[in-house]
């Protein structure tokens, strides 16, 4: 698992990059997934409750459409329906435990270039691929 820290300053870049206007809200909202592991909205806004006075559940659930519309951040949805949300940007996949609805990125670069060589090779008739997610279903020991 690749672990990157992002100061206050790295945040509020990447949210001003994206050409949307740096708040408070967007870098508490941000600044949240440093401490937790695909959030779901909710656990989001406890996280950033007490820093932001008057924060409403609708304007994190508005922050995260805007980011996600924004390619900052990604939604996730587990198997059991639950939504959540995912800020790492580099490229990985998804364990998912059937038992506890947890998910865990996956990182393996020599898995992502025996994926992108066989998709090469073997071509999809009228489907152009753009991107390879895999979706790993199963219990954490």
């Amino acid at each position: 698992m690749i672990i990157v820290m992002k100061t206050i300053q790295e945040i509020a870049k990447s949210i001003s990059e994206s050409g949307l206007k740096v708040t408070p809200q967007r870098v508490a909202v941000m600044q949240a997934f440093e401490k937790l592991n695909h959030p779901r909205a909710e656990e989001i806004y406890k996280e950033v409750y007490n820093s932001i006075p008057g924060l409403s559940p609708t304007t994190v659930y508005n922050i995260l459409d805007v980011l996600v519309n924004k390619g900052i951040v990604k939604r996730v949805k587990t198997e059991s329906g639950v939504m959540r949300y995912d800020a790492v940007s580099d490229h990985h996949h998804h364990m998912y435990c059937l038992s506890s609805d947890r998910v865990e990125d996956f990182f393996d670069p020599e898995l992502d270039k025996i994926l992108q060589e066989y998709f090469e090779k073997k071509r999809i008739d009228g489907f152009k691929i753009e991107d390879i997610k895999l979706q790993l279903m199963g219990k954490f020991e």
